[in-house]
C-alpha cells in the first residue's frame, strides 16, 4: 500500500511545472521569465550575498532536505524492487516491468524534490535564483525523461506479448523498431524542453528554430528518410516475413533481419546481402516460401524406332508411376502427353505438382520417380533417345 502511494506521489510531482523557483528577498516576488543570466562579476557578488544573507540554520535546512530526499529515494528504490519481485512471482510481468522502470529514476527525482524543498528556506539573490531555477528545471526535465525512457521497456514487453500471439514473424521485427522510435521521441522532446528552458522563449519559437535545422538535416539525409519510409511500406504490405526465402535482383535466400534502413538476406551460398529498404520497396520480390506447391515439368525422348504400341505403353507407365503420387493435390493431377517429334527423339511431356512446397522432400520424390521410370522403361524394352547423326556414304563409279 505504501509503495502504491509513493508511485502516485512521484508521478504527480513529476508532472508539476518545475520551472518555478523560490522568490527573492523574502519570497515576495519572482524574477522575470526573460531575465538574462548575471555576468561573472555580479555573479560572484551575488554568491557572496547568498552566504552572508542566509543564516547557518537555513543552509543546514537545505542540506538536511537534500539528505532526506536522497534517503527517501533509496527507500523508494528498495520498495519498488520488492514490489517488482513479488509481481513477477505472481505472473504480473507488465506491472513488474513498470516498477523496475520507475525504480531507475525514483532516487534522482526524490533527491531533486529534497533540494527543491530545501531551497525554500533560503533567501536567494535574483541572479543566483535565476541560475538555480534554470538548473533545477533542466535536472527535473532530465529525470522525467529518464523515467519515460525506461518506461519504453514496458511498451516493448506488451508489444512482444501481442506479437507472439500472431502467426506472422514480421511483427517480431516491428517491436525493436517501435522501441527505437519511442526512445528517439523521448530524446527529441527532452532536447526541445531543455532548449526552451535555456532560451526562455516560447515553445513555438524553439520548434520553429528546430524546424529550420531539421529541414537542412532532412535535405542531407534524403536516403535515410527514403529507407525509413521504405521500411514502413514493407511492414504495411508484408511481402515477406522473417525467415522467408525470397528472390530479389538475383539474390536468393532467407530473410535474416529487417531494420529501419535495410533488409539482410543470407544467400544460399552463405553470403550476407544488405539491401536498402528504399530500393527494396520498389522492387519485384519473389517469395518462394509462400508458394503452395512446387511444379516439375520435364521431357522424355524415345527413339524413332519405337512402335505406336510401345509409345502408348510408355505413356501408361508414366501415368501409373504418377497416379496418386506422394504430395499430390486432387486439384493438380499429373499430366503426361506425347507432344512433339524432335530432331532425334519423340518427346513425351511430363508435368506434376508437389504439395507442400518442401524442397528436400520434393528432391527425394523426384529421385524415386526417376528410378522407377528407368526401371520400368528398361523392363518394357523402351529405349531412351539421345542426339544421333546418320551419315550416308554414296560412292560413284569411275568413268
Amino acid at each position: 500500500m505504501l509503495g502504491n502511494r509513493m508511485l502516485i506521489v512521484v508521478a504527480v510531482l513529476g508532472l508539476l511545472p518545475w520551472g518555478a523557483a523560490p522568490a527573492a528577498e523574502g519570497k515576495a516576488s519572482e524574477a522575470p521569465a526573460a531575465r538574462a543570466l548575471p555576468s561573472d562579476a555580479s555573479l560572484v557578488e551575488e554568491v557572496t550575498r547568498l552566504f552572508t544573507e542566509n543564516e547557518l540554520w537555513q543552509l543546514g535546512a537545505l542540506c538536511v532536505a537534500a539528505v532526506v530526499g536522497l534517503i527517501a529515494g533509496r527507500i523508494a528504490r528498495v520498495i519498488l524492487h520488492q514490489m517488482a519481485k513479488r509481481l513477477e512471482r505472481q505472473g504480473k510481468r507488465t506491472r513488474a516491468a513498470v516498477c523496475e522502470a520507475l525504480r531507475r529514476s525514483v532516487a534522482a527525482i526524490c533527491l531533486l524534490l529534497g533540494i527543491h524543498f530545501g531551497l525554500q528556506f533560503l533567501t536567494l539573490p535574483s541572479g543566483v535564483q535565476q541560475i538555480f531555477r534554470t538548473v533545477m528545471a533542466i535536472l527535473f526535465s532530465l529525470a522525467i525523461a529518464w523515467m519515460a525512457y525506461a518506461l519504453v521497456e514496458v511498451v516493448e514487453l506488451v508489444l512482444k506479448r501481442l506479437a507472439h500471439k500472431t502467426p506472422s514473424k514480421l511483427d517480431d521485427m516491428l517491436v525493436p523498431m517501435v522501441r527505437a522510435s519511442l526512445r528517439l521521441t523521448v530524446i527529441v522532446l527532452t532536447i526541445v524542453q531543455i532548449a526552451t528552458i535555456l532560451s526562455q522563449k516560447p515553445l513555438t519559437s524553439v520548434i520553429a528554430g528546430l524546424g529550420v535545422g531539421g529541414l537542412a538535416i532532412g535535405l542531407a539525409a534524403q536516403d535515410m528518410i527514403k529507407n525509413f519510409f521504405g521500411s514502413m511500406m514493407i511492414f504495411s504490405d508484408r511481402p515477406f516475413e522473417l525467415g522467408d526465402r525470397i528472390v530479389v535482383d538475383g539474390f536468393d535466400g532467407p530473410v535474416e533481419a529487417v531494420g529501419f534502413r535495410s533488409t539482410r538476406i543470407r544467400t544460399l551460398d552463405g553470403h550476407l546481402v544488405t539491401i536498402p529498404n528504399g530500393e527494396l520497396a520498389n522492387k519485384a520480390i519473389r517469395n518462394i516460401s509462400k508458394r503452395p506447391h512446387i511444379k516439375r515439368a520435364f521431357q522424355i525422348g524415345v527413339t524413332y524406332d519405337t512402335s505406336p504400341e510401345k509409345m502408348e505403353q510408355a505413356i501408361g507407365i508414366l501415368h501409373d508411376i504418377l497416379k496418386d503420387h506422394e504430395g499430390m493435390d486432387p486439384d493438380f493431377p499429373p499430366r503426361v502427353f506425347f507432344t512433339d517429334f524432335d530432331d532425334s527423339a519423340m518427346v513425351i511431356q511430363v508435368i506434376y505438382w508437389y504439395h507442400p512446397a518442401d524442397y528436400w522432400a520434393y528432391c527425394r520424390f523426384n529421385e524415386q520417380v526417376h528410378l522407377r521410370i528407368l526401371t520400368e522403361f528398361n523392363r518394357a524394352g523402351i529405349e531412351f533417345a539421345f542426339p544421333t547423326q546418320t551419315v550416308h556414304l554414296v560412292s560413284t563409279d569411275a568413268a
